[in-house]
């Protein structure tokens, strides 16, 4: 089982804040999973018995819509942690969290993060911190659905992919989705994102390759993004 201790993983979230007894406790009591591209980690309504350290690989994050559509609200990325908000808040997950590829997450107990939770105040500010910036995040892209076209909302996105995730060795964004997933993650019809994202290459801002997307112009894109 991975040592916690020599785990780099923890450097990127909240878990940083504990010392090595409380590390070597999480040892102790987590279990590893593997999940392939396309299963689900949890489903909106579950209630969850501890949370994820998603240690490879990437998520989407969504939500079911009245009309029962899919959202994707949010992507998750290696090292970011999973489920802690309905832990903290003892309620059920709002959310449906899908592997984008094949994954690997540690699952944490939720006895042993609301120990740490009220002994460790670090732990517990860094925690908040990060309930703070999701939802900072979640009111800037209700703001954007309201405000910005989707021309410019996909500009955002391929943006974000890129801080985010990065390219591969062939510069392309290191994040491969779906026509429909990309829709989804920006709230527009599928046919409207492909149309836009056929404009783009047109216009020579990106590269197209099967769902593999690479930016050539990130200045007209971010120029785009503000409206230009």
């Amino acid at each position: 089982m991975p040592d916690c201790n020599n785990c780099i993983i923890k450097q990127i979230n909240s878990l940083n804040n504990l010392n090595n007894e409380e590390l070597r406790q999480i040892k102790d009591q987590k279990r590893t999973f593997s999940f392939k591209k396309g299963d689900t980690i949890f489903e909106e309504g579950t209630k969850l018995k501890g949370i994820f350290c998603l240690r490879n690989g990437k998520c989407k994050v969504t939500k079911l819509t009245p009309n029962g559509n899919e959202q994707i609200v949010r992507f998750i990325k290696k090292g970011e942690l999973i489920g802690h908000r309905s832990i903290i808040s003892d309620t059920s997950a709002h959310l449906t969290v899908t592997a984008l590829e094949n994954m690997e997450a540690c699952f944490i107990p939720k006895s042993i993060i609301n120990k740490f939770f009220s002994e460790n105040k670090d732990f517990t500010y860094n925690i908040t911190k990060s309930l703070c910036t999701d939802l900072d995040n979640a009111n800037l892209s209700i703001a954007n659905l309201a405000q910005k076209t989707a021309k410019e909302r996909l500009a955002d996105s391929l943006l974000f992919f890129l801080k985010t995730f990065g390219v591969d060795q062939d510069g392309f964004l290191n994040i491969k989705l779906s026509r429909d997933e990309i829709a989804n993650s920006i709230g527009t019809a599928t046919e409207s994102s492909i149309r836009i994202l056929s404009g783009f290459k047109k216009d020579g801002i990106i590269e197209i390759m099967g769902k593999k997307i690479k930016i050539i112009d990130k200045e007209k894109l971010e120029h785009i993004s503000i409206g230009y």
